[in-house]
């Protein structure tokens, strides 16, 4: 094939290309470099699937998790695409067998991860063939400033000089100024074409609250937000450590959720097992370490939840946008404490990076911590961290239900002074709890045995409660004023916070309030068109159909036909071949695969328009 438009129109089904996509697949065909950031779900895949097709010979793929190569090779050739990986999953005449396609200039792409791209032997074998173009996925992987820094993205650099007529582009759905200038640098990019889409995804509502019972917290939105229409609904759960990963899939279980644990520390099947459920079946919620989820193509997980503090800004965005890829309403929320903060912390100091790279992770996790502290428009702040502008959104806990504001200007020098104090007259330097204590005059064993009864603001602080004290140190860390060191987080002042301390900086601060401002719900969990009864009813046969096909056929549901599809199908009720082809989503090896079952279930449904 030699047309774009064509492979598009035939091989994916789609009339016409989004945002920049056209501007990229061109440069592309054209044999020019390219650097792609584009948020989830913004089709990035396109961006070089189509130029693949398009040009002469196979594209190499890099593709940063083995586990999700086999889900998108097999929605590729439920396309007609000929397409293979290489991975340590295949037996020796497995791979033998692709290596021998691949010479044989019998595939069109080929799935291989930046592991096996680094060994010369895949080198060698690449070599003898011919290559269209090379994608790089995930390319934020290859920034030690980043989030998902992987060593072996570093070798992708080589690949400039190894087939130098060989266009390449790196695509990534996250990217600060900072980590899209290192991967630029390092893969040799300098002279590509770079293009920018908005980060924005106005789809997904964005709620921040306060860590106190998570579990609970966590089980409250899950039943109010986790089910559509009556049915149980697809989310993923981020945990920080493997513990809390299986301790609240357990608690979730045993209140009626149908969770599954995922983390690396888990036999390696029953982690293929668990992701190959949560693509196949509606309903499943993973809990899971950030282990999961990086390249997931499922385009209807409704909500994405943490239970702890993310790391930065760029890998809280990824992990969200993994919700509502298919552009109907969905949710991330997020519970947060103090303890994060200070964990986080105290992981960063324990580090083995040098210096600087340890202040460029308390840079992430300020910026994250300034998020979370935030009473302004949550993705107004999330887009302006990736140096775009917005507007007030409209659509998150702020702008539902703007959070009331307090001048905290005095108990902020209460909590600065006692901090000074302790440093002054006892060398000493603490954590929140005891400073909280201190503040709220608490009398207990560990006070008399150190004597702090004796401070001067020993009690002044007992017209608050713990958790309003816990929410001031909160946000005087994210406004940098305090900083924690050490072990078990005890807390300094800075330098810029001396002038709060005098009473020189007015503090106003956000009032802490619990789950803030519903999400608003689409009818069903799958329909993101007004439907009438009766399309609706042949929709949810389209479905059912859909379902026994990827069961049979062992593919995710979403492979066969999207919802989009379906919902273009149950609208226009086609009669024949022709018509079926006009409905976006449908292209010529779909409908030679499926067009005369699909046919018969719409007019099994009912009349036809």
């Amino acid at each position: 094939m030699t047309d774009q438009y064509e492979v598009l129109r035939t091989v994916f089904g789609y009339d016409a290309f989004r945002g920049d996509q056209e501007k990229i697949v061109s440069h592309v065909v054209a044999g020019g470099d390219a650097v792609v950031l584009m948020p989830t779900g913004g089709g990035k895949s396109l961006c070089y699937q189509v130029p693949a097709l398009v040009r002469d010979g196979c594209a190499v793929v890099v593709s940063p998790l083995i586990a999700l190569m086999a889900d998108q090779v097999g929605a590729l050739r439920q396309l007609g695409v000929k397409a293979a990986y290489l991975n340590s999953t295949q037996l020796p005449d497995e791979r033998a067998d692709v290596e021998r396609r691949y010479l044989a200039a019998d595939l069109d792409l080929i799935y291989v991860a930046p592991e096996r791209l680094s060994q010369q032997y895949t080198r060698d074998l690449l070599s003898r063939g011919k290559l269209s173009l090379v994608a790089i996925d995930e390319a934020h992987c290859v920034s030690q400033w980043g989030h998902d820094f992987r060593p072996d993205y570093l070798a992708l650099g080589d690949l400039a000089e190894l087939w130098p007529d060989v266009p390449r582009i790196a695509l990534t759905a996250t990217a600060t100024r900072r980590t899209h200038e290192e991967l630029t640098q390092r893969l040799h990019l300098q002279d590509a074409q770079h293009f920018v889409a908005s980060f924005d995804r106005p789809n997904i509502t964005y709620r921040i609250e306060p860590k106190k019972q998570v579990n609970r917290q966590l089980l409250e939105f899950i039943q109010a937000d986790g089910v559509v229409d009556g049915e149980p609904a697809t989310g993923i759960v981020y945990a920080l450590s493997r513990k809390s990963v299986e301790n609240i899939a357990a608690f979730l279980v045993s209140n009626g959720i149908n969770a599954l644990p995922y983390h690396a520390g888990l036999d390696k099947q029953v982690r293929n097992d668990t992701l190959h459920r949560f693509l196949r079946e509606d309903g499943i919620v993973v809990v899971a370490t950030i282990a999961f989820g990086m390249g997931i193509d499922k385009p209807d997980v409704r909500f994405v939840a943490h239970v702890d503090l993310p790391k930065s800004v760029e890998g809280y965005y990824q992990e969200t946008g993994r919700a509502g890829r298919d552009g109907l309403p969905s949710v991330a929320w997020m519970a947060y404490g103090l303890a994060d903060v200070v964990q986080q912390q105290r992981l960063i100091q324990m580090s083995d990076g040098d210096a600087a790279h340890r202040r460029a992770q308390s840079e992430h996790l300020n910026a994250m911590l300034a998020l979370c502290e935030s009473a302004t428009c949550r993705r107004q702040q999330l887009l302006r961290y990736f140096d775009q502008d917005s507007g007030p959104c409209g659509n998150c806990d702020t702008c539902l239900n703007p959070p009331k504001t307090w001048d905290g200007t005095v108990p902020a020098q209460k909590l600065m002074a006692t901090i000074w104090r302790l440093d002054r007259e006892h060398g000493q330097h603490y954590g929140a709890g005891h400073l909280i204590d201190i503040l709220r005059g608490v009398d207990n064993k560990r006070m008399n045995q150190l004597g702090h009864k004796s401070l001067s603001t020993y009690g002044i602080g007992s017209d608050l409660d713990a958790n309003a004290w816990s929410s001031v140190v909160r946000q005087l860390l994210a406004s940098g004023y305090l900083q924690t060191r050490g072990e078990y987080g005890q807390y300094y002042l800075t330098e810029a916070g001396v002038p709060v301390m005098h009473g020189k900086v007015q503090q106003v601060f956000r009032e802490d309030t619990r789950a803030a401002g519903r999400t608003r719900r689409p009818k069903t969990v799958a329909v993101s068109v007004d439907l009438s009864d009766d399309d609706r009813d042949v929709f949810e046969s389209l479905r059912q159909w859909r379902t026994s096909v990827a069961r049979e056929a062992q593919i995710p549901p979403y492979t066969v036909l999207s919802n989009k599809a379906l919902e273009g199908i149950a609208q226009i009720r086609p009669t024949s071949s022709e018509e079926l082809l006009s409905v976006n989503g449908i292209g010529e090896a779909k409908l030679e695969r499926y067009g005369e079952a699909i046919l018969e279930v719409v007019a099994d449904s009912g009349a036809v328009h």
